[in-house]
């Protein structure tokens, strides 16, 4: 093992040794407590089986046979989860056929960012991975199950599904793809589209035919955003089937793969000779790993958020600073937009996750010995499923990428690091993504140009007031003032500055998340501004330097100045479209830092 691995993941360990106590504590005691169904009233079970077939009904008495949740997160708002429609039944047959049963537990919400987005009810999604989390532990609070099966892919939904399902660790747990839809138009064509949008060269027809054109069937977006990287982490915890993230919808493989692993939960139950708890398989190892593949493939920087919240669901303490540590001898070996012009199709075509793995297991940059859903230990997941004679087969992944341009090996990386950097300095602490950002774009300094809500950008830009190096600074963004919003309606217009030939740079206490592309942004900021964070004291015209290659983030005011001026006031949080719902959440939720979560404290 790579000896800062090695280190970060005792670091991890050794800061969170009475969390992680006190959950294998509680899970422990779940395990011995909870109801098994022979200790169910007759009413309690007669209830949770009223609604079954008779044959489910007489597997279910018998006691000895597995009873699989399903926790499902379909609606067809998404077209990545359009196609679990079909999901439970398939499931549920493959549960039958090897003696078992299975149940829809219960259902999630699951929100839509790319609908939402620079809409009012982003505003909401940040928060619905806490109600995603809490609507999975209402789903498995029956303890009519022996596992659970996770139907989820996108941005809140994965991460609110772990962290409910960490509420009941004593089960065996594995997440369930859907698949990316194939490929449409290419990104970096989207990209022009929009910025020629942006300068008022097209008009909102040809805007739209292009939108439509990449985002066009059922499945996943192709890009590698949020979701994407969700499902490479879930691969890397060891949480999903290997090879399985990036087989297309409704191919036999698809159907296939959901099979097999319906079938497979229930021969690592407490009722197997192979019992494999979902709080075993979530350590430090695990979260290191996912890490690690994140950054090695230039995954979403909404991980920075996500995978802390999910440590700590699992007992363990992680901080930026590891993130940051471990990028920096973690290199880049993934090239998919918004990190290079490929799309997820590509890169599964290259070698995908399996190769990936491989690479990074070779150098010692990833815990083999984690424990998994599969195999023996991670170290098995350098495999690839196949159909022969209509069965899966497991087989090695190719040795060397198939296409060196998309996936590379750490001895011929694309960067030297995973491009995630820690930005710190008198404006507080914040993350930025660099992978996407060509190097010299790393430094900037320039006179801020303050709002205080992304709406505000525009009537600048079309007045021309922004043609000119600039550090705009978008502030009262954080998860206590509005919900944390990602802040994806600046990027078009920045983006045509920066082709003008201007140094410029974004500085917000709001996110950015999966698709963060070419021009800097310091995201994520804590404090937060709405909390006294420094942000809320910076003026028009304060000279901010943004310093990637040295992890600085400063305004250049003099200590005293900054001290002796007074705090915005941050701007009144609207109410409509639900968002009245969340003050709760705004007043409990904790820092980016810290998970931007209102379920720990």
């Amino acid at each position: 093992m790579h000896a800062d691995i090695t280190r970060v993941t005792r670091a991890i360990e050794d800061r969170s040794q009475d969390l992680r106590d006190e959950f294998l504590g509680d899970i422990d005691a779940m395990r011995q407590s909870a109801p098994d169904r022979k200790q169910l009233s007759c009413g309690n079970l007669a209830h949770g089986m009223a609604a079954c077939s008779s044959d489910d009904k007489t597997v279910i008495k018998m006691m000895d046979s597995a009873n699989i949740a399903i926790v499902t997160a379909h609606n067809d708002m998404l077209s990545a989860h359009e196609p679990y429609k079909d999901y439970p039944d398939r499931i549920k047959a493959a549960a039958r056929r090897v003696g078992s049963t299975a149940q829809i537990a219960g259902g999630v919400p699951a929100m839509c960012d790319g609908v939402t987005q620079g809409q009012s009810g982003m505003e909401l999604s940040l928060f619905s991975r806490d109600i995603i989390a809490q609507a999975t532990a209402v789903s498995l609070s029956h303890q009519m199950f022996d596992a659970a099966l996770l139907l989820g892919v996108c941005d809140k939904i994965i991460p609110g599904l772990l962290i409910g399902a960490l509420q009941f660790g004593h089960l065996p747990v594995m997440t369930v793809p859907a698949g990316p839809m194939t490929s449409g138009l290419p990104n970096k064509e989207k990209v022009r589209i929009r910025q020629l949008f942006a300068e008022g060269k097209i008009g909102r027809e040809e805007l739209l035919e292009a939108e439509s054109a990449s985002y066009h069937s059922p499945g996943t977006c192709t890009f590698y955003g949020t979701a994407n990287s969700n499902q490479v982490m879930v691969e890397a915890m060891g949480l999903q089937l290997p090879g399985s993230s990036f087989v297309n919808p409704g191919t036999p493989l698809r159907d296939a793969l959901t099979d097999f692993a319906a079938e497979h939960i229930t021969r690592i139950t407490a009722k197997s000779r192979d019992y494999r708890p979902m709080a075993h398989v979530v350590d430090a190892r695990a979260l290191v790993n996912a890490l690690v593949a994140l950054l090695a493939s230039g995954g979403s920087t909404n991980h920075c958020i996500h995978l802390i919240a999910i440590a700590r669901a699992a007992g363990y303490r992680m901080t930026w600073s590891d993130f940051d540590a471990i990028s920096e001898v973690t290199p880049l070996i993934a090239r998919v937009y918004p990190n290079g012009s490929a799309d997820v199709n590509h890169f599964h075509a290259a070698g995908g996750t399996g190769t990936l793995f491989k690479a990074l297991l070779d150098e010692g940059l990833m815990h083999g010995d984690a424990n998994t859903c599969f195999g023996q230990d991670f170290s098995d997941f350098c495999q690839e499923p196949s159909l022969m004679n209509d069965e899966i087969t497991w087989q090695p992944v190719a040795e060397e990428s198939l296409d060196p341009e998309i996936l590379t090996t750490p001895r011929r990386p694309f960067a030297p690091n995973g491009g995630v950097k820690l930005l710190q300095g008198n404006l507080g602490r914040s993350v930025i993504k660099t992978s996407a950002v060509q190097s010299e774009h790393h430094i900037i300094e320039a006179p801020a140009v303050v709002i205080d809500d992304q709406d505000d950008l525009k009537p600048l830009f079309e007045a021309g007031a922004l043609d000119k190096d600039c550090v705009v600074v978008v502030r009262f963004q954080g998860p206590a003032a509005n919900g944390m919003p990602e802040l994806h309606k600046l990027t078009p217009m920045l983006g045509v500055l920066q082709d003008k030939g201007h140094k410029v740079a974004l500085v917000t206490d709001g996110r950015m998340s999966g698709a963060s592309g070419k021009v800097p942004a310091a995201i994520h900021l804590v404090p937060e501004a709405s909390k006294g964070g420094a942000l809320a004291k910076i003026h028009n015209g304060d000279l901010i330097r943004l310093d990637a290659t040295t992890g600085v983030l400063s305004a250049i005011i003099d200590e005293r100045t900054m001290t002796e001026r007074e705090l915005a006031t941050a701007p009144l949080t609207a109410r409509t479209v639900g968002r009245g719902l969340f003050g709760n959440n705004r007043r409990a939720v904790s820092s980016a830092e810290e998970g931007a979560s209102s379920l720990f404290n």
